[in-house]
């Protein structure tokens, strides 16, 4: 875990060592990759505003190895977009039993609920953070669901919230100075 580069935030010994062992990450949507507010235009379309720093992370979650999904109760366009443009396949959207759904994804990849996290922030996430093996609450989350998280980001939902769980699995992982040498090696060449 100990290396060069380190997270500009403080994480727990005992949170380390759950991230040590996750293999996929999973995250709610609205709340949590996003501030959370709904805009919906005259005709009913839905626009989402995703934080670009959280999607840098989630792309060097990927050239770590690390399977990513997105689990959601509703169903967006601009969603099925940002995860098209990150690359991210597990898209679980309009499921209101997200542990279910976590279940299934799980076992699709020959995982183990334990090997996973899970980033939430209202009270539909609870049963999943309960059951998965590392419990994330954003900042600006319910008061109940940071009760049950092992950590809480230092940044809010769609406010760089994703980045930090990013940065804490990278780090945990010792995976944070391979992604930070990637990118001095290209400002080499």
């Amino acid at each position: 875990m100990a290396g060069q580069w380190e997270p500009v935030f403080d994480v727990p010994a005992d949170v380390c060592e759950i991230a040590e062992r996750v293999r996929l990450v999973l995250f709610d949507v609205d709340g949590v990759l996003t501030d959370g507010a709904l805009y919906i235009d005259d005709q009913g379309s839905e626009r989402k505003r995703f934080h670009v720093h959280d999607g840098h992370g989630l792309k060097a979650l990927q050239r770590a190895g690390l399977e990513i999904g997105f689990i959601t109760a509703r169903t967006s366009e601009a969603l099925q977009h940002r995860a098209a443009e990150l690359g991210i396949s597990h898209v679980l959207s309009g499921r209101m039993d997200k542990l279910k759904a976590a279940r299934a994804l799980a076992k699709e990849l020959k995982l183990d609920l334990s090997e996973c996290s899970y980033t939430g922030d209202d009270w539909v996430d609870i049963p999943l953070l309960l059951e998965c093996g590392l419990a994330i609450a954003v900042d600006n989350a319910h008061e109940a669901v940071k009760r049950v998280a092992h950590w809480v980001t230092p940044r809010s939902g769609g406010d760089g919230a994703v980045r930090d769980v990013c940065e804490l699995l990278l780090y945990a992982q010792s995976k944070l100075d391979d992604v930070m040498g990637d990118y001095f090696h290209r400002a080499a060449d």
